[in-house]
């Protein structure tokens, strides 16, 4: 199983000397999924991100969105599809080379916030990021849109789960601000993780089961408490036999 995080989603560089949660986290998660600029971040910050998950052997991925700082990406933007084409593929050209800049490759894409869950149902801009992103492996929920568009055109699909986040009866994520859109106690999201891994199930806020196969789960670094939660998730899933490592290995 592979564990990520969404990284590099401030506006400056880390302190010299100061261990910051992104940091942290880096020295737990095998996949970090980095913000290029769409939502957050900058060069400084994605060139702090690379160099460390660079030493750590941690795979890059971009984390693309909406162009939408002000609103983190968590705002629905219906963009044309050409116009998504473009800031997703700048995006992407950005993060790549500041990435080998500093000694790390971009190994996968992940949509983020409100692109993430568009494209688990909208079909053009699904098929803009695919346009995007090229050959690279792209990460989304199962049964999503852009997951099905990559089948069809040869590129890898990564099905992931949340380990701190609240599943609807259809497999589709509480909308944050929603009551239950969090899962933010340390031993619940470990129990969840694990059965998850054993049994490729989570149990939604009705209470109902849903089947849930993937290949990676995250961890949100904005999430209170993020860093031991994450450390939490990884003890219980290698305390549970669960092999630990990334999904995917390569350079865009």
């Amino acid at each position: 199983m592979d564990l990520n995080c969404d990284l590099g989603e401030g506006y400056d560089a880390w302190v010299p000397g100061a261990v910051g949660i992104d940091e942290a986290l880096l020295g737990v998660v095998t996949s970090a999924n980095l913000a290029c600029g769409g939502h957050a971040g900058d060069e400084r910050t994605m060139a702090a991100v690379a160099r460390v998950a660079a030493a750590r052997g941690v795979v890059l991925g971009a984390h693309v969105s909406y162009v939408d700082r002000e609103h983190f990406g968590r705002r629905f933007l219906d963009v044309p599809a050409d116009e998504l084409r473009a800031q997703v593929a700048a995006q992407l050209a950005l993060v790549v080379d500041v990435a080998r800049a500093h000694g790390a490759t971009v190994a996968y894409v992940k949509p983020h916030g409100a692109l993430y869950n568009a494209v688990v149902h909208h079909e053009e801009h699904a098929a803009a990021v695919l346009d995007a992103t090229g050959d690279l492996p792209v990460v989304g929920l199962p049964g999503s849109a852009v997951l099905a568009h990559a089948r069809r055109r040869g590129v890898r699909p990564v099905a992931e789960a949340f380990a701190d986040r609240g599943y609807l009866p259809d497999g589709t994520l509480v909308p944050r601000g929603q009551d239950g859109a969090l899962v933010t106690d340390a031993d619940e999201v470990a129990r969840r993780v694990v059965r998850l891994a054993a049994e490729k199930t989570v149990r939604a806020v009705d209470g109902t089961d849903v089947r849930v196969d993937v290949e990676t789960v995250c961890v949100h670094s904005d999430t209170p408490g993020a860093v031991l939660l994450a450390r939490d998730v990884r003890a219980a899933l290698e305390q549970a036999g669960v092999p630990l490592g990334p999904f995917v290995r390569g350079a865009a």
